[in-house]
């Protein structure tokens, strides 16, 4: 838990918990509705009526998740239900249905990441002594997003992953994926409880992060 770390200042805090605040309550709703809304595109039209395609934090909070995020820095909000019997393409569209998510918590990093930039590029002076404040809150909500996003695509139902990952299961194995769907979730949610998961999270954290950090400084090189 990042609140045990030694050398934490009463600002660190308060950064942190402002970035988790504005993440469950603006970011995780952009992140369920962007599921809705793909899902909706291609076909589900039934997400209509299911009262998830909104931008209302209160439709799509989780309270679990939501500590979760506050504790570990990774965790989720209420999933939006998607009939893929609507799609055209099965696999294809409930992958690109759940990849929405994920690309979600990217965007948000990288526009903090802009954020970051165009405070360090102009020098901010002119906010004072809270210019360290800001900065620690943008580099913790970029973190988090990043988190979000590297945590929903393992493989482990009911992440995003786990969805992605059936698009690339070949149709004749698909029955058999089904039918041991339990067993399986059951399996990789031991595996992640017990740590195996968290050598590639760590991977494509940072694989994120540095995108994310080039992208975003890519501009200021050119002012």
């Amino acid at each position: 838990m990042w609140f045990l770390q030694s050398g934490l200042s009463l600002y660190d805090v308060l950064a942190r918990i402002l970035a988790v605040i504005i993440i469950v309550f603006f970011v995780l709703p952009i992140h369920e509705y962007a599921h809705a809304l793909v899902a909706y595109k291609l076909g589900d039209k039934s997400i209509k009526y299911s009262g998830r395609m909104t931008l209302n934090p209160l439709a799509h909070l989780d309270l679990l998740g939501a500590l979760s995020i506050l504790l570990f820095s990774f965790g989720w909000a209420n999933p939006v239900p998607v009939d893929s019997s609507y799609f055209k393409n099965p696999k294809r569209d409930l992958a690109l249905t759940a990849l929405a998510g994920p690309v979600s918590n990217l965007i948000a990093a990288i526009l903090g990441g802009f954020a970051l930039n165009l405070i360090i590029f102009t020098n901010a002076s002119f906010m004072g002594n809270s210019v360290n404040w800001i900065y620690s809150f943008l580099s913790y909500f970029i973190i988090i997003n990043i988190s979000l996003a590297a945590f929903n695509l393992v493989p482990v139902p009911p992440l995003d992953g786990s969805k992605i990952l059936e698009a690339f299961i070949p149709n004749k194995y698909l029955s058999i994926y089904y039918e041991n769907y339990q067993k399986i979730t059951l399996i990789m949610l031991i595996l992640l409880l017990f740590g195996v998961f968290n050598t590639p999270i760590t991977f494509i954290q940072g694989v994120l992060y540095k995108m994310v950090l080039t992208i975003t400084s890519f501009p200021f090189y050119f002012v």
